[in-house]
């Protein structure tokens, strides 16, 4: 199995297990849970540059180009956040330093849109029209069904951040179709 069929199964076993480790930190405070769970959801992120150079090589065409760009500056932003994350998580005593060490990054100007409320969506975006175009084209490396999950998976973690754990089995599922039958059209290979 290659790093970009083994990605589609790591990417959101992963994400789960980032979310599962959330879980267990009602406080979310920093420390060895904050520390380790927000590293399984680096490596997570790691994992799904590999899914979007996966998708992108076997769908063909300029949707798929521009969704799989879209997909990636989304992607950076996201690994900002995290990175972000994991620091200001090193720098904090407790949730109160935490949150204040937080807002005083989010105080930046241009942070709060390119690292958490804007620029990370593209990776959603990038996703799904990546998985919706691999749902179309002939041959289709993906059944109808991938999308809808991905799209469903993204709303659940949407509505709520506990939900993280739902929404990478969602995912798992999505991109069962890509790991367990190989695919007409070949994934690149990274």
């Amino acid at each position: 199995m290659n790093i970009a069929k083994a990605s589609f199964v790591a990417a959101p076993a992963l994400m789960a297990g980032y979310g599962v480790v959330r879980l267990t930190d009602s406080e979310h405070s920093p420390g060895f849970v904050w520390t380790f769970g927000h590293l399984l959801m680096l490596a997570s992120l790691v994992m799904f540059g590999w899914v979007f150079a996966g998708l992108r090589g076997a769908v063909p065409g300029r949707n798929a180009k521009v969704f799989g760009a879209i997909g990636f500056v989304g992607l950076g932003a996201v690994i900002v956040q995290i990175c972000a994350d994991i620091v200001v998580g090193f720098m904090s005593s407790d949730a109160a330093t935490k949150d204040h060490n937080f807002e005083r990054f989010q105080e930046i100007p241009g942070v709060l849109p390119v690292v958490y409320t804007v620029v990370p969506v593209l990776f959603y975006v990038g996703l799904l029209g990546l998985t919706i175009s691999a749902a179309v084209v002939r041959p289709r490396p993906l059944p109808w069904w991938t999308p809808v999950l991905i799209l469903v998976g993204t709303a659940v973690a949407g509505v709520s951040l506990d939900y993280i754990p739902e929404a990478g089995v969602l995912y798992l599922i999505a991109f069962l179709p890509l790991v367990l039958r190989t695919p007409r059209v070949a994934l690149a290979s990274a």
